[in-house]
């Protein structure tokens, strides 16, 4: 039965892989995941799970969250997130790692690193105007737009702005170890966001 887990991204490391090649992979910590409320058909109208990660201390919650959680009989959690799922579990019940296995496909979802107000050089990576002496527009994206007809800007013109922290999915990527012990999973390659950030892991969609 594989749902998903939420779990903290801790960094990355290298591995050995079983045909003795060396891994880049991103250690996530996943332990403590448990199921805080049961969704049905017949109640709601679709059937999920919302599952709680990372332990919170209580003073630190509105009374409103901590019934929440004390109806379902699980501890306070920092992050809340629904997974969809047709799979009939028991509020309070624990969510293991054990779920996935070396050699299974994964989605990461994650927030990406938040880089500020960036310029279409760095956001769009546009080639940018002349360098030469006397040009004044290194890096700034030109004429985008004229007068005459159509005279208007297209919609999804590169324009400077805000760049960054935005929902990412990385997909199929490969789980490499598990370790139930530690409470982590090993995934070959990157995934969203910086260290420390909070992801989803969850069963590939578009996977064999």
């Amino acid at each position: 039965m594989k749902i998903g887990l939420l779990g903290k991204k801790i960094g990355m490391a290298r591995v050995y892989g079983a045909d003795g090649r060396i891994v880049a992979v991103t250690v996530i910590e996943a332990k403590g995941n448990q199921v805080v409320q049961c969704k049905t058909v017949e109640r709601d109208g679709y059937s999920s799970v919302q599952i709680g990660f990372d332990d919170q201390k209580p003073s630190r919650l509105t009374k409103a969250l901590l019934g929440h959680f004390s109806k379902a009989g699980a501890s306070p959690k920092k992050l809340v997130r629904e997974v969809r799922t047709d799979h009939v579990l028991t509020c309070g019940a624990s969510v293991g790692i054990d779920q996935f296995t070396p050699g299974d496909l994964v989605d990461v979802v994650g927030k990406s690193k938040g880089k500020g107000f960036q310029g279409i050089v760095r956001k769009h990576g546009a080639g940018g105007q002349p360098e030469t002496h006397g040009s004044m527009m290194h890096r700034r994206p030109g004429a985008i737009g004229m007068r005459s007809t159509p005279g208007i800007i297209w919609k999804n013109q590169s324009m400077p702005g805000h760049m960054g922290s935005e929902r990412k999915t990385v997909q199929n990527l490969k789980v490499v170890q598990v370790r139930s012990e530690e409470g982590v999973i090993l995934v070959a390659g990157a995934v969203p966001g910086a260290v420390g950030s909070y992801v989803l892991v969850r069963p590939a969609k578009k996977g064999n």
